[in-house]
């Protein structure tokens, strides 16, 4: 429920060890690298190390020919000790080489068979044609042109009537066209050709046909017959070298990986004459044993920090939950991650999401029906999302319960109400009156007591930041919650519980004095911070700014607190449309009518109110509450490894 500690390590070592320590980095999985150009205040003398990565061409051209041979190329932990690259670089030369010439030679049979099939598509349309086709394109002033004519084209070759070479004869016709040619002789082949483009004649793109087509297509047979055979032994040639060479690659593909994936460590290392510098981040929790390694290697020596002693370079975060509350870290990430001394909203962000998708998404069986779809779309498609619907689901049922609504029948549970509750109804008739008001008031109160709970979360959060202005004297800080609380519980009191709470005292301790304080909050927060420059350099236009700013505050409490009636609103929306549904089953009439259109119906409600409703609640989180405690400017912990790429 917090973000794990973490801390700066700076490395120095001769340029001799730079491999090793990189290597043991890389192994370790968890040294997130950072530029040391900013830690250090003199770093005149400082060249970056611009090696280029070799291990990248190797393995751009090993993944590009296993792909193209089908090979599955994964990550895999092997026994073997060959820590020699240059043995695995000859390997995956030599065995890109291989796969390339089989895969080259299938590609070439491949096109062989496609053209061999589309010769013989066009050809059979002149099967059954007993003309030595060999004569025609021997002769030597006459050029034949195969292909195909539109039928209504065909037609039109009347208008052409007064040209005795404009003359096309069919061999065979399916539905659209005919299939023959058309002669031209060389004094009259641009005037015939041009004659035949404009009606749209297609040539065909085969060789000349050898002997009748009944021959000739015999022939092909027999090429496509011997291409595919070929083709069937290659196949086989490679399935075969695959399983024999299969473990070995892989091991040298991991290996390439980790290389090739350790290697960008170089790009943040800097030369200072001999020696090597490289700054990074591990875990609070890695410290020893990332220090008893360093220490096994010669002339490296390193220095350790804690991270809230770094803040100017903003420490990587990694973000600690326990199992249930992790599923929520997914929309957290999507908002930002939280800063290193910032509070992580994410425990937060369960209770409030499942919380409002329950109450607003009450219905036992559609809750099921989403917390079985959730668990489908996590297990068969890894969405994250599908893992947030299931515990959504299983509170909308917990909710469904409570309003004694079962897809959209609302008196299935009234009987279990009255014994379990003692009532003469249901335990929340939703569509009442008196239910109705109560949904308001209690949308209205879930509303401040969740945005009271995000002042105090910005407390907390602002003094952890020493953001003094923030925790005692904004919006969200300690004046923002006096006024707020005290206007919200001073005005129930006075007008629903008959309460003379708000006296002149009161007005003036609990209300004014605060505004007071949030008008003035630059100066004051300032003067908190100890800064010798606290007052503005222009009072006149400070005041200005400062009241608008604080009438937009003002504003904001109610719209944020209104915003919560949509919490109630889904509620009424849900039992309205499940009225539509079942007043239209009624119209339809019958058994089996009635029972169609209630399952469509339910599916529908389903599918749209569940959309709706996760995007309304998402809302809630991220501009009502979020925006009063939570900045989001971290960045995220990641570790150089060749085992997270897999």
């Amino acid at each position: 429920m917090s973000v794990r500690p973490v801390k700066a390590i700076s490395i120095i070592g001769m340029m001799s060890e730079l491999d090793k320590v990189i290597r043991f980095c890389g192994d370790s999985q968890v040294f997130h690298p950072d530029d040391a150009m900013s830690f250090y205040s003199d770093t005149k003398n400082f060249l970056p190390l611009s090696n280029k990565n070799p291990y990248a061409t190797p393995m751009q051209e090993l993944k590009n020919a296993a792909d193209l041979a089908g090979f599955k190329l994964e990550y895999v932990q092997s026994d073997n000790k060959d820590d020699n690259i240059d043995n695995t670089l000859e390997y995956i030369s030599a065995f890109v080489s291989k796969t390339e010439a089989m895969v080259n030679k299938k590609l070439k049979l491949e096109q062989d068979i496609d053209a061999c099939k589309r010769t013989i598509e066009q050809v059979d349309h002149f099967s059954g044609c007993d003309i030595d086709f060999t004569e025609i394109n021997d002769c030597r002033f006459i050029t034949p042109n195969f292909g195909r004519l539109p039928k209504e084209s065909f037609e039109k070759l009347s208008q052409f009537s007064d040209n005795q070479y404009a003359l096309f004869f069919p061999f065979t016709n399916d539905e659209t066209h005919y299939w023959g040619a058309y002669f031209t002789i060389p004094e009259e082949k641009e005037n015939i050709d041009r004659i035949f483009s404009s009606i749209y004649f297609e040539r065909l793109d085969i060789p000349p046909i050898a002997g009748t087509p009944d021959d000739y297509m015999k022939k092909l047979k027999q090429e496509l017959s011997e291409y595919e055979d070929e083709l069937s032994t290659l196949k086989n040639k490679i399935d075969s070298f695959w399983k024999s060479e299969k473990d070995k690659c892989l091991f040298h593909y991991s290996k390439l990986e980790e290389m090739d994936a350790y290697n960008e460590i170089k790009r943040y290392v800097y030369k200072y004459h001999k020696n090597f510098i490289l700054v990074g981040w591990i875990p609070a929790d890695k410290e020893q044993y990332f220090a008893k390694r360093l220490d096994e290697i010669k002339s490296v020596e390193y220095s350790l920090s804690d991270g809230k002693d770094e803040l100017k370079h903003s420490p990587p975060v990694i973000i600690k939950n326990p199992p249930f509350f992790k599923l929520y870290e997914f929309y957290v990430k999507m908002y930002g991650m939280p800063c290193y001394n910032e509070i992580d909203p994410t425990v937060f962000v369960a209770f409030t999401y499942t919380l409002f998708f329950g109450i607003m998404f009450g219905d036992v069986g559609q809750g099921l029906v989403v917390a079985i779809v959730g668990a489908l779309m996590y297990k068969f498609k890894k969405m994250e999302v599908g893992r947030i619907l299931i515990p959504c689901g299983i509170m909308g049922m917990i909710f469904g319960f409570l309003y004694g609504s079962v897809f959209g029948f609302e008196e299935l549970l009234t009987p279990v109400h009255q014994k379990l509750f003692g009532t003469q109804g249901k335990l929340i008739e939703v569509m009442e009156p008196n239910s109705i008001n109560l949904i308001i008031y209690g949308s209205v109160a879930i509303g401040f007591v969740t945005i009271a709970i995000a002042m105090i979360t910005n407390i907390c959060s602002s003094l952890r930041r020493r953001d003094f202005e923030s925790a005692f004297f904004g919006a969200n800080g300690v004046a923002g919650f006096v006024f707020y609380v005290s206007l919200v519980v001073g005005l129930v009191c006075q007008m629903f519980l008959n309460v003379q709470l708000m006296n002149g005292a009161y007005i003036v301790g609990l209300i004014i004095i605060p505004l007071i304080l949030m008008f003035l909050r630059e100066p004051l927060g300032r003067l908190a911070e100890g800064k010798k420059q606290w007052q503005p350099k222009k009072w006149g236009e400070y005041c200005v700014q400062s009241f608008f700013e604080l009438f937009e505050m003002c504003l904001s409490y109610v719209t944020n607190t209104m915003s919560f009636l949509r919490v109630g609103a889904y509620i009424l929306v849900h039992a309205g449309m499940m009225l539509v549904v079942f007043t239209l089953a009624e119209m339809v009439g019958g058994n089996i009518g009635y029972t169609v259109v209630v399952i469509i119906g339910n599916g529908i409600v389903m599918a749209l109110e569940a959309l709706l409703v996760a995007i309304q609640v998402l809302r809630l989180d991220y501009y009502e509450i979020f925006s009063r405690f939570y900045v989001g400017d971290g960045r995220p912990f990641t570790p150089v490894t060749a085992r997270k790429l897999k």
